[in-house]
């Protein structure tokens, strides 16, 4: 420190004291500042980004990225859009994907896709990739149906003579922007070009008319709209591979034909036990019966209406019937 610098310190009253300690502490914090955002602020205003220095340090205090809102800027400044960083930032303090949203911008340009910022922010901030949506609005993507992701490889259908028929599909879709918010996924596309299938192939007299003319299938699909409510348009479904499977209806009808077998059997054994009841409540009558008749006999002798020589005539008759029935019934082999 100079002499003169020590001297005027020495005569100045507090009060200026006071205002120089102020002043060098502003000029100290406004060249901090400057170095923290010197390059930021030189990179924004040569690419005529229109980015003030008070934007950076209003960034600064509220946690904002500044890098990333400087040259998601100067990105859209030089590709000819017109973004404030008021927007830039709020949607940043949003939670969106600010690099993403330019580029998706800067796509759709490029592409004549009318796309506005507002639209591009709002499916950002619903989570959707709005910059893979554009891509696959310019180059259609192709889904596999069913996706073998999930471990299933063909659409498996029976055609009405009972033959299955294992189908493959791929369906070339392209991105519906108006329809993005809000609209279905890859999975409800592949759910329902997988139920068209099914209803076609199930819809077939035989088997063979859907090995002749595959295209009736995507043709029949097309023509049901499935792609009403969804976030995408589709452009066309292929029939990749259709294989012949297992004879279902064969299969049914062995499976009918053993269960009307079983069902038979247990009627058959229902009657037999009920025939077999009835023979023996027949046997149980008899024997009853035969039991009842000493008690006739003897109640005949009481009355006076059976003889002695009527009980041993009816005794004759009895042994002479059995005798007969001896000699009818056949002999067993080990019977002498």
């Amino acid at each position: 420190m100079s002499q003169t610098t020590c001297v005027l310190m020495q005569t100045a009253d507090p009060v200026t004291t006071g205002i120089l300690i102020v002043v060098g502490i502003v000029v100290l914090v406004a060249g901090l500042v400057m170095l923290k955002f010197a390059r930021l602020w030189l990179q924004a205003y040569f690419s005529r980004a229109d980015v003030r220095l008070s934007d950076l340090i209003g960034m600064w205090l509220r946690r904002v990225d500044s890098r990333t809102i400087v040259l998601s800027k100067i990105t859209a400044v030089q590709a000819g859009l017109q973004l404030t960083t008021k927007d830039l930032e709020s949607h940043y303090l949003a939670g969106g994907r600010v690099p993403n949203v330019v580029r998706a911008l800067i796509a759709a340009d490029r592409a004549n896709i009318d796309l506005s910022y507002k639209t591009a922010t709002a499916i950002d901030l619903a989570g959707r990739d709005i910059l893979d949506a554009i891509q696959t609005s310019v180059n259609p993507k192709v889904i596999d149906c069913p996706d073998p992701k999930k471990g299933k490889e063909t659409i498996d259908a029976v055609a009405q003579d009972g033959i299955q028929l294992r189908a493959k599909a791929r369906v070339t879709v392209r991105t519906n922007i108006q329809r993005l918010v809000g609209g279905a996924t890859e999975e409800t596309i592949i759910a329902r070009v997988g139920e068209g299938i099914v209803t076609t192939i199930g819809s077939a007299i035989t088997y063979k008319n859907v090995l002749e003319n595959p295209d009736r299938i995507s043709k029949a699909v097309l023509e049901k709209g499935l792609d009403a409510g969804t976030a995408f348009e589709i452009l066309s479904i292929d029939i990749a591979d259709v294989d012949v499977g297992d004879n279902v209806g064969a299969q049914l009808q062995v499976a009918q034909a053993e269960a009307d077998m079983r069902r038979a059997k247990a009627e058959a054994e229902k009657r037999r036990a009920m025939a077999v009841a009835r023979e023996q409540e027949m046997r149980a009558l008899v024997v009853e019966n035969d039991a009842k008749v000493p008690l006739a006999i003897s109640e005949a002798f009481r009355a006076g209406n059976l003889g002695i020589m009527d009980y041993y005539r009816l005794k004759n008759i009895g042994a002479d019937t059995q005798m007969r029935e001896s000699i009818a019934k056949p002999k067993k082999p080990d019977q002498p």
